[in-house]
C-alpha cells in the first residue's frame, strides 16, 4: 500500500463528527411508491436505482470490482473477456484493492451528487472473496456514511455469510438463481466448487439450488431486502424461470429481475459459442407479464458490468481510473454533504409534484372514459431526472412504456445503434432504430430531424418533440389521451399487431394546457 493510501485509511479510520446524511433510508424498487408499501420498505428502495424503478431515473449506483475470485461456473459467463464499449456482467477493465474502492467511491460520491449506492458484483462472486469484500464495505462506510451497501452472489457461500452481511449493515442483496430443479440446473451450471470440493453435473446443481434457497430465507428472515436475478435462456430454464418465480416469492423476496441472456459468440462464453439464442423483446416481456402476478419484477435492468459507474443505462467509469484514482489527494476530495442532500430533496420534491399531476391527469382520462381505451406503447428518450431529455440522434437506448389513462407503467429499455455520427445521421442505423420500436405507436424525444422524423411515420412510429425537457410519466399521460381522442376522431388510425399508426399531419403536436415540467 504506497503512502497516499495510508493517509487515506488514516484519515477515514479516526473519529469522526457525527453524520448528517442519510440515515438507514434508502432507495430503490418497482414502480410502486410510497402507498404500495410498508414505510420501512420504501424507506429502504426509495432511493435505490436497481430496486425502484422511478428512482432509477434520479439516482446512479458504483460497482466496485474487488472481487475477482468465483465457486461455481455458468454456461453464459467469461470474465476475461473486456471491451470498453461493452455493457456485460462479470466484464471489469480494472481491479480495486478495499483501500483503493473506498478511495474511488469517495471520489466519485463528490462528483456525482445522485449516487446513492455502491455494490459489490464481481468481477467474481462477491462471497468468494469475503475478506475483501467486507474490508471494502467497512472502509466506505467511514468514508461515506450516507451511501447505501449492497452485494450481489451466486448464493453458494451465503449461507455461511448471512451473519456478517447484516453486521455491515448491508441491506440490499441480489442472488442469481436460475433454476429450482437440478436437471435444469445442470444445463446451466458445468461445476461448483463447495467444501474445498470440485462438484459437477446435477450434483452440483442440487447443492447449490439447496444453498440459494436457504441464504434467502436466512435474509429475508433479518429483513434484508432480496433482490433475485434470473437468466432467460430460451429452451433450457424459460418455463421453468415460472417456477423459481414462485419459490423465491414463497421465501420473501422482494424483486424478481428476469435478465435475457446476453449469449453474442464474440464474448466467448459457452453457450455463445455452441449457438445458444437469447430471447427476443417479446419472448422476454410475455415470460415477465406471466410472473408479475405472482410478485414485483424489475424490468429496468442494464445487466451492468462489475464497475460500472453512473445512472442506469450510462457507464462512467472511464472517467475514473485507477490511475486518476491514485493521483488524487484525499484532502483535495470535496464531499459535499449539503450538495447530496440539496439534490435529494430536490428529487422527493420532483417525485412528489409528478404524482399530483399524474393523479390529476389520471382522473381527467377516467372522465372522459379513456380508462376503456386500450393500452399503447411508447418510447422515450431520456439522459435521466425523469425526463425527455435526449436528442433522437443521441440516443444509445429508448425507454419502453406501456400506457393506459390510469398509468405510464416502464416495461423495458431497447439498446440502439447510435444514429448521429459526426453530425451525420446512418441510414443503416436508422433502419434498426425502427425495427426495435416497431411494436411503438410513437417515441418522445427531445428533439428529431426531418429526415428520422419521416422515416419513422413511415414505419407507423410518431416522432413527438412537443414534450420536450418534460416529466416522462405526465407526458405520457397526456399523450395517451390525445391520441385515444385522436383514434376516436378518426384522425389517427390504431395500430394493430404487426401494422402502423397512421397520423394526420400536425395531429399530437402540442401538450395542451396542463403544465408538465416538474423539474427545476
Amino acid at each position: 500500500m504506497d503512502a497516499k493510501d495510508q493517509n487515506f485509511l488514516k484519515l477515514i479510520q479516526e473519529p469522526e463528527a457525527e453524520a448528517s446524511g442519510c440515515s438507514e433510508k434508502s432507495t430503490c424498487g418497482t414502480s410502486a411508491g410510497p402507498a404500495d408499501m410498508d414505510p420501512e420498505v420504501w424507506d429502504k428502495v426509495k432511493n435505490h436505482p436497481c430496486y425502484s424503478e422511478e428512482a432509477h431515473h434520479f439516482y446512479a449506483r458504483m460497482h466496485v470490482a474487488v472481487a475477482p475470485a468465483c465457486n461455481i461456473q455458468c454456461n453464459y459467463c467469461n470474465r476475461k473477456y473486456d471491451c470498453s464499449n461493452e455493457s456485460r456482467p462479470g466484464v471489469v477493465s480494472e481491479r480495486l484493492s478495499p483501500e483503493l474502492a473506498a478511495k474511488k467511491v469517495l471520489a466519485v460520491a463528490s462528483e456525482i451528487h445522485q449516487m446513492t449506492v455502491v455494490g459489490i458484483a464481481g468481477a467474481g462472486d462477491s462471497l468468494a472473496n469475503p475478506d475483501k469484500t467486507f474490508k471494502t464495505f467497512e472502509l466506505i462506510s467511514k468514508a461515506a456514511p450516507d451511501i447505501k451497501l449492497c452485494l450481489s452472489t451466486n448464493g453458494l457461500a451465503l449461507p455461511d455469510m448471512v451473519d456478517r452481511i447484516a453486521d455491515y449493515n448491508v441491506d440490499h442483496v441480489t442472488v442469481t438463481i436460475n433454476m429450482v430443479d437440478p436437471e435444469v440446473g445442470e444445463r446451466i451450471y458445468p461445476w461448483i466448487y463447495y467444501n474445498k470440493k470440485r462438484w459437477k453435473g446435477r450434483d452440483a446443481a442440487k447443492i447449490l439450488s439447496e444453498r440459494q434457497l436457504l441464504g434467502l430465507e436466512m435474509l429475508t428472515a433479518r429483513k434484508i431486502l432480496v433482490k433475485v436475478n434470473s437468466v432467460m435462456i430460451p429452451g433450457v430454464n424459460d418455463e421453468h424461470l415460472k417456477a423459481v418465480n414462485r419459490e423465491v416469492k414463497k421465501r420473501g423476496a422482494f424483486l424478481h429481475n428476469i435478465m435475457p441472456l446476453i449469449s453474442e459468440p464474440e464474448h466467448g462464453t459457452y453457450y455463445g459459442l455452441t449457438g445458444q439464442r437469447g430471447p427476443t423483446a417479446e419472448e422476454l416481456k410475455h415470460l415477465q407479464d406471466s410472473c408479475e402476478g405472482e410478485m414485483n419484477m424489475m424490468r429496468h435492468c442494464r445487466q451492468c458490468r462489475a464497475d460500472a459507474v453512473g445512472l442506469l443505462g450510462e457507464d462512467r467509469s472511464a472517467e475514473f481510473t485507477n490511475e486518476k484514482i491514485e493521483a488524487i489527494e484525499i484532502k483535495d476530495v470535496a464531499y459535499d454533504m449539503t450538495a447530496r442532500e440539496a439534490y435529494r430533496d430536490k428529487v422527493e420534491e420532483t417525485r412528489e409534484k409528478e404524482r399530483k399531476i399524474k393523479e390529476m391527469l389520471a382522473g381527467l382520462g377516467m372522465e372522459k372514459g379513456l380508462d376503456q381505451a386500450p393500452p399503447i406503447l411508447v418510447a422515450v428518450a431520456t439522459q435521466g431526472e425523469g425526463m425527455v431529455n435526449q436528442h433522437f440522434g443521441h440516443a444509445r437506448e429508448f425507454q419502453v412504456y406501456e400506457v393506459t389513462a390510469a398509468e405510464a407503467k416502464f416495461i423495458g429499455h431497447r439498446r440502439v445503434d447510435l444514429y448521429c455520427e459526426g453530425g451525420y445521421g446512418e441510414d443503416d442505423s436508422l433502419t434498426r432504430i425502427t425495427e426495435a420500436l416497431s411494436d411503438c405507436v410513437a417515441v418522445m424525444v427531445a428533439k428529431v430531424g426531418g429526415c428520422p422524423k419521416k422515416t419513422l411515420e413511415e414505419a407507423g412510429i410518431a416522432a413527438v418533440d412537443a414534450y420536450a425537457f418534460q416529466s416522462i410519466k405526465p407526458s405520457l399521460l397526456k399523450y395517451f389521451g390525445e391520441y385515444t381522442e385522436g383514434v376516436r376522431a378518426g384522425r389517427i388510425t390504431p395500430k394493430a399487431s404487426g401494422g402502423q399508426t397512421k397520423i394526420r399531419s400536425g395531429a399530437l403536436t402540442g401538450p395542451g394546457q396542463i403544465p408538465l415540467t416538474v423539474i427545476g
